[in-house]
């Protein structure tokens, strides 16, 4: 088989490193990719969410199957875009259509889903410019923090949480009347903070049934200690130790069961990932979001667990006999930890020439922001590497990453010293 992947993070090296292990691909290719891709596949340099060059890749190239990574071409419609084309409709392509992209495309709609459903998440209400008033009403009612969600895709910086009712009534009224993050916020989303610890369980369906992918666990924050301003992810750890046989049997039949069997019911035929984000309340699981891809940098510790062929389980997703399908995960630990450039998630510089990646052989180096200049590899985003390792333990996973990380250099290189903290 010819697989396309489409992306260009951590998450799509990590799918390319995965899939490049089966012994049914032929080709790999990935638009656009990074310099670690292109050391496994083959890169094209054309923008994911560009359909028009995305299926002249795929008619060139004899594709026989689509991976879509980042959510953006998700939610504006790749999987519809396939089916409604005589030339594409019979090409399988992993990840939602339209409608169900819409669980991660729409805070509201995902929370009405939620609700409707049965599924356990915070109390909430949405609000527009005209009902300002009533958003302010209704944040009165609570207790703080407060957490403010856009609506729509935000680049991962559209929840607010705050600690003062004066600030969290200035800052919805930023977004909804000066469009703080664009039509993003044209809507937005009020709820109740959930007090507890995060984790993330990830499902892939084939419209019908499902398998649950291991937990794992990320560190947003820039800071030590999760302070300072949030990111796309400086680290992430699995399996995830209080994610116990007891507490994933509540989210199989409280969230995951529900969500399965919600999708089905509202005639939305979901196949593909279902990031669930929960929040761990005194052992019961509550959502706080869904996204509907792989998170990264978590992918870069579930997809290194599973031992068997992600292929064979895509193909059950493609041929919706993913119930007969069967995959084995690794008892080791995960941890993988970020690198990014100097000054990120403000601003930062790029083309910086990254040295010391390539004599690394006990880790796995996935490449996110990078890309070739020449013969070097160069920095390309804010978030460069994932360094992941394993190990019996924690500990002994992230020793070995620090250790790694000790060889790798790359001017105004930063990384939290502390991923996993709060675990071990």
């Amino acid at each position: 088989m010819n697989i396309l992947i489409l992306g260009s993070g951590g998450r799509e090296h990590a799918f390319a490193y995965k899939l490049s292990q089966s012994k049914k691909i032929n080709k790999l290719f990935v638009a656009p990719g990074n310099a670690g891709t292109d050391a496994i596949a083959t890169n094209i340099a054309i923008n994911a969410t560009d359909f028009d060059a995305v299926k002249k890749v795929v008619l060139e190239n004899d594709v026989n199957m689509v991976v879509v990574g980042p959510e953006a071409p998700l939610v504006d419609g790749v999987h519809d875009f396939f089916l409604s084309d005589d030339a594409l409709k019979s090409i399988p392509v992993i990840g939602p259509k339209k409608d169900g992209a819409l669980l991660e495309g729409s805070k509201d709609f995902s929370k009405q889903f939620m609700q409707k459903h049965n599924i356990p998440t915070a109390q909430y209400q949405s609000f527009t410019k005209d009902t300002l008033e009533d958003g302010f009403a209704f944040l009165e009612t609570l207790q703080a923090p407060y957490v403010l969600k856009a609506d729509g895709l935000a680049a991962g910086k559209g929840v607010l949480i705050l600690n003062s009712l004066e600030e969290a009534k200035k800052e919805l009224s930023e977004m909804l009347t000066n469009e703080k993050f664009g039509s993003a916020s044209a809507t937005v989303v009020i709820e109740e903070f959930l007090d507890g610890i995060e984790l993330s369980v990830f499902v892939l369906t084939d419209g019908k049934s499902y398998k649950v992918l291991p937990s794992a666990k990320d560190y947003k924050r820039i800071g030590e200690g999760d302070t300072g301003l949030n990111t796309g992810g400086m680290g992430a750890i699995s399996p995830v130790p209080f994610a116990d046989e007891d507490f994933l049997t509540k989210v199989e039949d409280r969230i995951i069961k529900p969500t399965v069997d919600g999708l089905q019911k509202d005639g939305i035929d979901y196949r593909g990932f279902i990031f669930i984000g929960l929040m761990n309340v005194n052992g019961n699981p509550f959502v706080i979001e869904y996204n509907v891809r792989m998170g990264d940098p978590e992918t870069e510790v579930v997809l290194p667990r599973i031992d068997s062929d992600l292929l064979d389980l895509f193909e059950g997703v493609a041929n919706q006999n993913l119930a007969e399908k069967s995959f084995e995960v690794t008892s080791k630990t995960a941890t993988t930890v970020m690198l990014v450039s100097g000054g990120y998630p403000e601003a930062y510089e790029k083309g910086k020439t990254i040295s010391g990646f390539e004599s690394i052989d006990d880790s796995i180096v996935f490449h996110a922001g990078t890309k070739k200049d020449n013969d070097s590899v160069v920095s390309n985003g804010g978030r460069v590497m994932a360094i992941t390792s394993f190990g019996d333990t924690i500990t002994e996973a992230l020793t070995t990453s620090y250790k790694n990380i000790d060889k790798i250099s790359f001017e105004k290189m930063n990384y939290r010293k502390d991923i996993g903290f709060d675990l071990k």
